[in-house]
């Protein structure tokens, strides 16, 4: 009787024990400094630009946080609501049409503690100067675009019908905004249909943030087919 009283009287000491543990935990981790991940993409042809906002424990490969009253999000003044999915984790998403979304906006995050962190950013289309011709031939390739810093960055990918073809995904400096697809690179597509997506890609860190950091990234692109041929 004595030996089941003992272990009765640890067992239930060991539960305790665990129970509060669990609470240390979760109170630690509420106050713990989050992680911001913000993304933003829109395309051309896409009627709306979309607005992703996470909160990470740790840094970009921690759990996504539900943020709790008093903890908030804002977007240009407008209060987020919490969404999820298995593949994403806890979300707060935002969307709002392509053609009133060139810009600066506002990102207001506040904390448990009513501390208000706020990240502004500038979204700014391109677009083609010129439409492609129906028909390229294999000599370089002149793109104008319209909407580009007097030096940029782009992302061209060209893919043809051919499962094995090597492709065409580089990144490329572009000046006064003209892309140059060159003859090289044309040699990696066979002839016949090209589907081109050209991409601006940006990722800075979070000027705003806490110790934790975090990044916003900014994806915008058009997309485009044209036949190449001799």
């Amino acid at each position: 009787m004595y030996r089941v009283f003992i272990f009765i009287f640890f067992s239930l000491l060991l539960i305790a024990g665990c129970n509060n543990s669990e609470d240390v935990t979760i109170k630690y981790i509420d106050n713990d400094p989050l992680y911001f991940d913000y993304k933003i993409w829109g395309e051309e042809g896409r009627d709306y630009v979309t607005v992703m906002l996470q909160y990470r424990f740790e840094d970009q490969d921690g759990s996504t946080r539900v943020l709790k009253d008093p903890s908030k999000v804002e977007f240009d003044g407008s209060l987020l609501q919490v969404d999820s999915s298995k593949m994403s984790g806890y979300f707060y998403e935002f969307e709002k049409p392509l053609d009133s979304f060139a810009g600066n906006h506002l990102i207001t995050f506040t904390d448990s503690a009513g501390k208000v962190y706020r990240e502004s950013f500038e979204f700014i289309p391109f677009s083609l100067k010129t439409e492609l011709p129906e028909i390229v031939h294999r000599k370089e390739l002149a793109i104008q675009l319209e909407g580009l810093q007097k030096e940029d960055y782009i992302r061209i990918i060209a893919l043809d019908t051919v499962f094995k073809s090597r492709g065409i995904n580089e990144v490329d400096t572009v000046k006064n905004g003209l892309v140059i697809i060159t003859k090289d690179w044309l040699k990696n597509l066979v002839n016949g249909t090209i589907h081109l997506e050209l991409y601006k890609e940006e990722e800075w860190r979070v000027k705003n943030a806490t110790t934790a950091g975090g990044f916003l990234s900014i994806s915008y692109g058009l997309k485009r087919e044209f036949e190449l041929a001799d």
